[in-house]
This record gives C-alpha cells, sequence and structure tokens, in this order.
C-alpha cells in the first residue's frame, strides 16, 4: 500500500459546504474510489487557515491517477469549483506532502477502528 498526503483549501465562508457537500459524499463518487484501490481517504479541515489535510491508503499510483479520468470525478470537480481554488480543468488546487514519519500503519488503525 502507498500512503498519500496532500493539501488542498477552501474559500473563504465556504467551509460549511464544504463540509455538507462531503456528508455524504456522492455514492458513485465513493464506488469509483473503492473500485481504483483507495482503501482509505480521509480530510481535515484547518478551521483558521481553511488548509485541507487529506490523506489516503492506495494500492498503486496509476489507478489513483486513473479516478481523476473518470466522467463523476469530473463532475464532481465541477460541483466543488465555486468553493475551493481549481485548476482550469475544475481540479482543486493541490499540493502533495513527502512523508518524514510514520509510526504504525494507516491499515492497521483502520482495521482496528473496524473492530
Amino acid at each position: 500500500m502507498i500512503l498519500k498526503a496532500f493539501v488542498m483549501s477552501v474559500n473563504p465562508g465556504m467551509e460549511d459546504e464544504y463540509v455538507k457537500r462531503h456528508n455524504p459524499i456522492w455514492r458513485e463518487l465513493e464506488n469509483v474510489i473503492k473500485e481504483h484501490g483507495v482503501h482509505f481517504y480521509a480530510i481535515f479541515l484547518h478551521p483558521e487557515t481553511r488548509q485541507l489535510f487529506a490523506l489516503a491508503e492506495i494500492e498503486n499510483e496509476a489507478r489513483w491517477e486513473a479516478v481523476a479520468q473518470t466522467d463523476v470525478c469530473k463532475k464532481w470537480w465541477a460541483h466543488m469549483k465555486e468553493i475551493m481554488p481549481s485548476n482550469p480543468d475544475n481540479s482543486p488546487r493541490s499540493t502533495n506532502l513527502r512523508e518524514v514519519f510514520q509510526l504504525g500503519k494507516v491499515a492497521n488503525i483502520v482495521a482496528g477502528a473496524n473492530q
């Protein structure tokens, strides 16, 4: 498994709307994410900076990147572009983070939570 971490942000005043649109996330998007080998995906909001920290456990990079090519993902990006800084293709502006420390494994944490 590969652990991916990245940061995005939400536009000022749109924090509640961002949370609302993710609860629940579209079922078809959830299915596509899982079908592309994503075993865990969480997003955290920093309340003062509006920065979003995302963490995902994926099977491989190619399948992860393929999510972006699906119709449902493109539709989701179009749905979200008004509430987050976005690229010309509507994808959210994001910066990948480099792992510098890890204690334990996400899969172990998730498995423990499901017991």
